[in-house]
């Protein structure tokens, strides 16, 4: 289904949980944020059952989120209940990658497709500092793990902040060199905790590009990759993975989103960077049906704005990226 500005909008990004088990620095306080009481989050029957109405309006791409959706007890049941959605063609799911050795057989056996695992430095001691106590030896077991069990595109998501992790650029798109990894740069963006940093932090997609440029040669855009959404992709010469980049502020993505998110909580938002929800939780414990469900994804895909603040550059506070579902 197209919203007003004939952009095809097809993808449910579905935050499972607003609980994660790390604390990154751009993401949280070191105290976390408060999580919503769990009467007040959608159970994975609503979730199933949202996804199932979405259809109606179009959506045939899912994206499990969080908070870490691998915290969310019963993930591979609602992995399974998604998968056999006859119109749903493509599954993934968002981690910080740390549970993953333990659960992606079960859940590739449920039905998930492909991972993308937030990996923002391959140094053991920076690792443990942005993520406050992550282990970058599980994360990577984690990307192992998905590899071997064709969870593909594998792709790792590095958001890009200056003086902390631009100087691990080159040693980031390297992995895709011998492997078929998808190493994505993620520019800072000005939302939540990591307004405060964004002055500061901030690294354009275009930089990045430039100085990988300088050592790899002029890198071969892709022009198809799964679930590409968004982000533009590009190749080494010779790469078996690809590198990609989501210029959010550089080169607002707006104009190609093709996305609507649901949160934990159970209210639609049409735009990531808007401040507009629609409250399906309501709807789904009040009896509505299918159709009525559908109407209201609808007139949220119509009600998707051409832009958020994003645009303006303008920092939004309301709330953390845990809680919206990344």
């Amino acid at each position: 289904m197209e919203d007003r500005f004939q952009r095809e909008i097809n993808y449910l990004r579905v935050s499972v949980t607003d609980r994660c088990n790390l604390r990154c620095l751009y993401c949280m306080p070191a105290e976390g944020v408060p999580a919503a009481p769990r009467e007040e989050i959608l159970t994975l029957e609503e979730i199933a059952r949202v996804v199932r109405a979405s259809t109606r309006a179009g959506v045939r791409k899912v994206r499990l989120t969080g908070g870490e959706p691998l915290v969310r007890r019963g993930i591979e049941r609602l992995v399974y209940a998604i998968a056999r959605i006859p119109e749903i063609d493509d599954l993934a799911l968002t981690t910080n990658g740390l549970l993953l050795p333990s659960m992606a057989a079960p859940l590739k056996e449920a039905g998930l497709r492909r991972v993308n695992i937030s990996l923002d430095s391959l140094r053991p001691d920076r690792y443990a500092y942005i993520t406050r106590g992550g282990d970058l030896k599980t994360a990577w077991q984690g990307v192992e793990k998905a590899l071997e069990l064709g969870l593909h595109p594998v792709k790792l998501n590095a958001v890009v902040v200056r003086g902390f992790n631009d100087d691990e650029i080159l040693d980031l798109a390297r992995l895709t060199l011998e492997r078929p990894l998808h190493v994505r740069f993620i520019e800072l963006m000005p939302f939540g905790h990591a307004a405060a940093i964004f002055a500061g932090g901030y690294v354009p997609a275009a930089a990045i590009k430039a100085q990988i440029e300088s050592e790899f040669g002029p890198l071969q855009e892709v022009r198809k990759l799964k679930g590409s959404g968004p982000a533009r992709y590009y190749r080494a010469a010779g790469a078996a993975g690809t590198i990609g980049f989501i210029s959010a502020v550089g080169d607002h993505i707006c104009r190609r989103c093709n996305r609507l998110r649901l949160t934990a909580s159970g209210s639609l938002r049409p735009c990531l960077f808007g401040e507009h929800e629609i409250d399906l939780k309501a709807l789904l414990r009040r009896g509505a049906g299918d159709e009525e469900l559908a109407a209201l994804i609808a007139r949220a895909i119509k009600e998707k704005p051409p832009a958020g603040h994003i645009r303006s550059h303008r920092p939004a506070r309301e709330k953390a990226m845990s809680q919206l579902g990344g």
